[in-house]
């Protein structure tokens, strides 16, 4: 039941970062809905057949896609009350990462996945829809080019399998992840925090 709640609260708050992007690229309401769908389940998706879980929950419980278009819709109606939005999305952003690597973790390690598919899918769940989003609309994938995003995914996965060698149950660890990496992602936007980019070299 935790998983689930958090996977739904995970998908309203990157179909509000997907319903920004829309905006910002004056979509109309179905390429609203699509960016919103696509940021919200597309990494749960991805994980869901990486894994071997198929049909993926997303195409199977109902709940999903109705999710998405209240939030695509949420945040077309309240962009323009909230006064400080950007900071409003940026913070639902950190909230989703965080949800989604503790979910992807916590998925991978039911399915007796050893380290590195912990790590992996926790990052794949958290980045994966923003990453199809940025894609759709010809952008380099943010996770590619800037801040620390999946980096914080990648670590909070770390933090997850790590955790396990502590005796917690796995409600601690999947609280104590989703904390863990939402701080960090925010710690990250607020120091700029970001890994070394690649410089052409010019002879």
């Amino acid at each position: 039941m935790l998983l689930l709640i958090l996977d739904i609260l995970g998908t309203f708050a990157f179909a509000i970062s997907g319903a920004e992007k829309a905006v910002r690229y004056r979509l109309d309401w179905l390429g609203l809905i699509v960016l919103a769908t696509v940021t919200g389940v597309g990494g749960g998706i991805l994980r869901d057949v990486m894994l071997g879980a198929t049909p993926p929950a997303a195409l199977t419980n109902p709940i999903y896609f109705p999710i998405c278009i209240v939030g695509a819709f949420f945040y077309l109606l309240m962009r323009k009350k909230i006064r400080k939005i950007r900071v409003f999305i940026l913070v639902a952003d950190a909230l989703g990462l965080g949800f989604f690597t503790a979910v992807g973790a916590a998925k991978a390690s039911a399915m007796a996945a050893g380290p590195y598919s912990v790590i992996l899918f926790a990052a794949i769940t958290a980045a994966g829809g923003g990453l199809i989003r940025d894609l759709l609309v010809s952008e380099i994938p943010q996770v590619l080019k800037s801040d620390f995003y999946a980096t914080a995914a990648l670590i909070g996965g770390i933090l997850f399998y790590v955790l396990e060698f502590a005796n917690l149950g796995s409600t601690p660890r999947i609280l104590i992840t989703t904390a863990f990496t939402f701080s960090l992602r925010l710690l990250a936007m607020r120091k700029k925090l970001e890994l070394p980019k690649t410089r052409e070299k010019t002879f």
